[in-house]
């Protein structure tokens, strides 16, 4: 099992217990650079993969390939954990290791953990309050949107349809013993409550 371990901002305190606890069970630990090595060392040993910051596609994708290669066999026969700045899932290098995975790699069973993102950790640090609906962006097109209290998850995937959306998933109370997550759009039902999330992706 390969699994993304969120590690948060760089404040070694803002570490999740569940992070520090895959970190001590792994039988190997990958980093993609000193900052997360720093920050992974209390709790385990670990190597650097190296996530180049280039634009040549090609070379890149020669070195996630290459990545991939030497985690795969590992992940196979034990619990691989890498651990980033940040989220797995967003804007990460963890995210092209996934995909690279999955599609060279697709036995092996790949997860994450969350981790204190720089949105959240932003917020906090700057003493800003978010309350209204907002947009994140790296300057590249927008391709994804998560709609939070979403009680009407059908009326909201009708309007997300109308603006190009084609790939939708629906969650209620993650991280609970009464989590739902539903990935087939025929699926979805027609209400959700206040702790309710609908995904969509372009």
């Amino acid at each position: 099992m390969l699994i993304g371990v969120g590690l948060g901002p760089g404040d070694p305190e803002l570490l999740t217990l569940k992070a520090v606890n895959v970190l001590k069970n792994s039988d190997k630990v990958y980093v993609p650079g000193r900052m997360a090595q720093e920050l992974v060392a209390p709790y385990a040993d670990s190597e650097i993969l190296e996530f180049p910051m280039i634009r040549d596609l090609e070379a890149l994708n020669a070195l996630w390939k290459e990545n991939a290669d030497k985690v795969a066999e590992q992940a196979r026969n034990g619990t691989v954990a890498f651990g980033l700045i940040g989220d797995p899932n967003f804007f990460s290098t963890f995210t092209h290791l996934k995909k690279v995975m999955r599609r060279y790699y697709p036995d092996v069973e790949v997860s994450t953990i969350p981790g204190i993102s720089s949105i959240t950790s932003f917020a906090a640090r700057t003493d800003v309050a978010v309350e209204t609906s907002f947009e994140v962006s790296d300057g590249s097109e927008i391709g994804y949107k998560i709609h939070l209290k979403a009680t009407k998850p059908k009326q909201i995937i009708e309007t997300l349809e109308a603006e190009g959306y084609r790939e939708f998933i629906f969650a209620e109370k993650l991280f609970s013993d009464d989590e739902v997550i539903i990935g087939k759009k025929e699926d979805i039902p027609e209400k959700g409550n206040y702790f309710s999330i609908v995904y969509g992706k372009k």
